[in-house]
């Protein structure tokens, strides 16, 4: 059982004439390795989809909040203008263009798009006077929001909401 060395290609022959060890199989093998089955990627196809399963609705409801939270600011900051006017006026106003707001280009980017401020409820001859700023989500927020709906406040800055929750989860 001899075996021919065959220098030039540097494989080895039997006797038989079967290449054993070639750099010709070293290829094949090598070739066949490379690349992925369908098998896996359809794996790893089904693993990023269940991932972004759970991801979207965390992050739209994650904008919503934000949302929420930016118009809350904003009607805080409305009724601290409110309670400067009433020093100055002597009566709350009734509407946001009285306190400098008139137009919606000065409120925030993300109030605008996604609320409408108004301030409602103005009763100056009542004692106290009272008076309530709402913000009303509107489309995409409305759609989402509908555990807390509309966020107010109101002079004594008592906190409320439309929707389904607690004003405590909301504000």
């Amino acid at each position: 059982m001899g075996r021919n060395v065959d220098k030039r290609l540097g494989s080895y022959y039997q006797e038989s004439g079967e290449m054993k060890n070639s750099k010709f199989e070293s290829m094949l093998y090598a070739q066949k390795q490379q690349g992925f089955t369908l098998v896996e990627l359809m794996i790893v196809v089904a693993i990023i989809g269940i991932l972004a399963a759970i991801a979207y609705p965390s992050y739209t409801q994650y904008v919503v909040k934000s949302n929420r939270t930016a118009a809350e600011s904003f009607i805080t900051s409305i009724t601290s203008k409110q309670q400067q006017y009433m020093l100055d006026a002597r009566a709350y106003a009734d509407n946001i263009a009285a306190l400098g707001y008139t137009s919606i280009d000065k409120f925030p980017s993300e109030v605008s798009k996604n609320y409408t401020v108004t301030i409602g409820g103005v009763d100056n001859t009542a004692t106290p006077p009272i008076y309530t700023v709402t913000a009303t989500p509107t489309g995409t927020q409305a759609i989402r929001d509908t555990k807390c709906g509309s966020v107010s406040l109101n002079q004594t800055g008592t906190k409320g909401i439309s929707g389904t929750g607690t004003v405590a989860d909301c504000w």
